[in-house]
């Protein structure tokens, strides 16, 4: 059983990108085009999200199953190296790759990602917490799913196009999907003890509207070997958000990087 991937035409490397929870492909539509300028990009839908299966095998959502996944689909693709970038939760997804294989990363992207840099104090809290929404989740289904507050149709800062498209990708979310990536991906999720171990050439693309993050930007910007940082005015959706400075800042990295 394999996710839903799209490979996309580009003119160079091919470039995963990894959306975040309660979200899908449609994460990457305002930055396709921009990005297929100095790539080829891959883009996948993490399990109960978008077009991808629920699998009922817990251990198929674990971190380290997904990084697995990952290194399947650069076999096939039949890529040496490629790039990566994930946005919030996929961002601690396509790091941890990038910790397991860096031979394999020309250089990687990521976005605000609470769950990446997480301490044990938010570890242990999320874990209790994503249990007992999980649990509420499979029991209520798609009513309880548009109550979460990280639902799009909450986002303040998103274009309405976006919204409306993010929110109808939302109401296609499998409860039992979402409750497995809450229970198995969610709470194990964090690199924080392993990114002073960075090899990889690394662009962090900050929204600096969301403040909260703050603390693990800092906490990046000492701890993490190889890693420049872009801060843009938007808030957790920084791709969508600030769509322009985005790209921008993402091919000039990649315009230095590719191979």
């Amino acid at each position: 059983m394999d996710f839903h991937c799209d490979v996309h035409d580009g003119d160079g490397p091919f470039l995963l990108l990894v959306h975040g929870i309660l979200s899908s492909r449609v994460q990457w539509k305002l930055n396709l085009a921009a990005l297929q300028r100095v790539a080829r990009p891959v883009v996948i839908e993490l399990w109960g999200h978008g077009r991808s299966p629920s699998p009922v095998d817990p251990q198929i959502y674990h971190p380290e199953a997904y990084v697995a996944a990952f290194e399947r689909l650069r076999e096939r693709l039949g890529a040496e190296r490629w790039l990566i970038c994930g946005q919030s939760m996929g961002a601690a997804l396509t790091l941890r790759y990038s910790f397991d294989y860096p031979e394999r990363v020309i250089a990687q992207v990521f976005t605000n990602s609470a769950s990446a840099l997480a301490d044990a104090e938010w570890v242990t809290a999320m874990r209790a917490g994503a249990v007992a929404q999980a649990d509420a989740i499979e029991q209520g289904g798609a009513e309880l799913i548009e109550n979460m507050p990280m639902h799009p149709a909450r986002a303040r800062r998103l274009p309405p196009e976006m919204r409306d498209a993010l929110v109808a990708e939302a109401r296609s979310l499998d409860p039992c999907g979402l409750a497995h990536t809450l229970r198995h991906t969610a709470p194990e999720s964090s690199v924080r003890d392993r990114v002073v171990k960075n090899r990889v050439p690394t662009l962090l693309v900050c929204g600096e509207r969301e403040t909260r993050f703050n603390p693990h930007r800092e906490f990046a910007e000492r701890h993490m070997p190889h890693l420049e940082v872009v801060g843009v005015d938007a808030g957790h959706a920084v791709n969508i958000e600030a769509a322009e400075p985005f790209d921008l800042a993402v091919t000039e990295f990649v315009d230095r990087h590719r191979v």
